[in-house]
């Protein structure tokens, strides 16, 4: 059985997965799309209309990560009616995105998370020395947020499936409660976050790109990480905050009911009651370390093949 992976090269989390796959599962990969018994579509939005054309003498599986259902428009659902033609399987990566492309489709879907680096991700003790690096203060209240928050182009405007108009709510709320907050952003697309916090008043510490040694570091020096989103995948930092044992709550969305306690996850009438649980979040999260994070994707790509 091989398996051919579409390219990404968009400097995306999506490009790190397929190389880790790569990198682990030489014997079940191929390099060459002829050569192959599987395709998987692992980055559907770098494919055209023409791509999919080219599917159709081969079994393959199409991963979708969200649906914005407040965006799932007319076009939207053109495209997604038009490439289901071709696809065999559907690949989700938890089972809220189940549930909604369940709607839209009779193919058979499987609800995989996606492993996640024990290599790249993990806890470090000495917090202290981690912000001394940084300059951050000791005293500092830190909450994390690592995902983008603005809309394409429109670079103000608040990608809302994000909810980072939630997160300011809620951190606005705790400053009042705590005078040493401060916020900790990372990535691109953060002007929206970035113009509301200084429109707040709420100080933060911003890194545009960081490798992932950093990224690591910076996880391990935050007091709570805040999932905000209405929509989502994922995302890869609920599997992140896991498996370094970074505090953090969440909406229900994505992986979160799959990797956190109940008690970690909030609606924003009672954000306030959530508890932040490391132990069970860290033991959710083991059985998708490198390799056994990998076992429910093969299983799934020999039955596609041998049926």
């Amino acid at each position: 059985m091989k398996i051919y992976l579409n390219k990404t090269k968009e400097n995306w989390v999506v490009d790190r997965l397929s190389s880790e796959w790569k990198q682990y599962n030489q014997d079940l990969t191929t390099r060459f799309k002829f050569n192959a018994d599987l395709i998987w579509v692992i980055s559907p939005w770098m494919y055209e209309k023409r791509d999919y054309k080219k599917l159709a003498n081969k079994k393959t599986v199409l991963s979708i990560y969200h649906i914005d259902e407040e965006k799932f428009r007319d076009e939207e659902m053109e495209l997604f009616k038009y490439r289901d033609q071709f696809v065999d399987f559907y690949h989700v990566i938890s089972q809220n995105t189940k549930l909604q492309v369940k709607k839209l489709t009779n193919k058979p879907i499987y609800s995989i998370p996606f492993w996640i680096n024990q290599n790249i991700f993990f806890n470090i003790e000495n917090k202290y020395n981690i912000r001394k690096e940084f300059n951050f203060n000791e005293e500092d209240y830190i909450i994390g947020s690592f995902q983008r928050d603005s809309e394409g182009s429109a670079l103000f405007s608040p990608k809302l499936s994000k909810g980072p108009d939630r997160f300011i709510e809620i951190v606005k709320k705790l400053k009042e409660k705590n005078p040493n907050l401060r916020v900790l952003l990372t990535g691109k697309r953060r002007n929206y976050l970035i113009e509301q916090l200084n429109k707040n008043n709420i100080p933060f510490y911003y890194f545009e790109m960081v490798n992932f040694e950093t990224l690591n570091k910076l996880y391990n020096s935050l007091d709570l990480y805040i999932v905000s989103s209405r929509y989502e995948g994922g995302p890869q930092a609920i599997m992140e905050c896991a498996i370094t044992k970074t505090p953090i709550i969440s909406t229900n969305v994505g992986v979160a009911p799959e990797i956190l306690s109940s008690s970690s996850i909030y609606e924003m009438k009672n954000f306030e009651e959530a508890e932040v649980d490391l132990e069970f979040a860290f033991n959710s999260v083991k059985d998708f370390t490198i390799p056994f994070g990998f076992k429910k994707f093969i299983e799934m790509f020999t039955e596609l093949y041998e049926n």
